[in-house]
């Protein structure tokens, strides 16, 4: 093979046709560690599989092996089409359930760049189930916050979460594109303390997956959050939508109740 062929996005190596490594190990653990390095980012395109495999010294079924257990563990994505191909979606963003630090903070701690659009700021008055979930009346004035959030300029969630509006009056007013728990902190003496969650795999809308920039099977995480202050208050319903190829949700597990 032609050793340093140039790709779109950086140098192949050398494949040791006679290693113990199988081929399309090797070519996952260069792409593995070209993605760790930063040396391949989200979002770059790879050479078209014939000229891929070409600069390899492969078969196209042996780089489609590679890539085929890249794309099961969330790290590429192959989209059919003229303007298709095979795109890195590196590293998935972790996101932390156990702690009630805030998406922004969680994301700032792991070396990422937050970032946040105001999609809808609103106040309405709360339905049955929102109001169920805050402990208020039917009917109670809620405020409703929809944005869509990022990490290093990429959208990963979208953020729909609704509080009771007699707790933080003129929250509507404040600046809600960094951390809204900071905000209820600061300004309200109410940063949540505790939530119960619960997760489930959905298939994103077709407007959702635009919002997330998504291709292919628009596949999904949803989350559902009451969060509670440290009296045991209700302060915040939320139900996120997370891409499912671009994150990570960890819980720890134990004996006994969270609460």
């Amino acid at each position: 093979m032609l050793a340093g062929m140039e790709t779109r996005v950086g140098t192949v190596p050398v494949i040791e046709k006679y290693s113990s490594i199988p081929p399309y190990q090797q070519i996952e653990a260069w792409l593995l560690e070209a993605i760790a390095s930063g040396e391949l980012s989200s979002g770059d395109r790879l050479l078209p599989e014939r000229e891929l495999a070409a600069a390899f010294g492969v078969s196209r079924m042996t780089l489609r092996h590679a890539l085929g257990a890249l794309e099961l563990r969330g790290l590429v994505t192959r989209v059919l089409g003229r303007n298709g191909g095979t795109f890195i979606q590196g590293r998935k963003i972790a996101c932390d359930l156990n702690q009630m630090s805030g998406f922004t903070d969680q994301l700032r701690s792991n070396g990422h760049r937050p970032g946040a659009k105001l999609l809808e700021a609103l106040e309405i008055g709360a339905d049955g189930e929102v109001a169920k979930f805050l402990e208020i009346e039917p009917g109670a004035p809620a405020f409703r916050i929809v944005r869509l959030r990022f990490a290093d300029e990429q959208p990963v969630a979208i953020e729909r979460s609704w509080f009771p509006a007699q707790r933080f009056p003129g929250l509507l007013e404040r600046d809600l594109n960094g951390s809204i728990y900071e905000l209820l902190d600061v300004g309200y003496d109410e940063r949540p303390v505790k939530a119960l969650e619960t997760l489930e795999a959905v298939r994103a809308t077709s407007e959702q997956a635009k919002l997330l920039g998504m291709s292919g099977p628009p596949v999904a995480i949803q989350v559902e959050r009451v969060a509670y202050s440290f009296v045991g208050v209700p302060v915040e319903y939320a139900c996120d939508i997370f891409r499912g190829d671009r994150t990570k949700l960890t819980l720890w597990s134990g004996v006994g109740k969270a609460f």
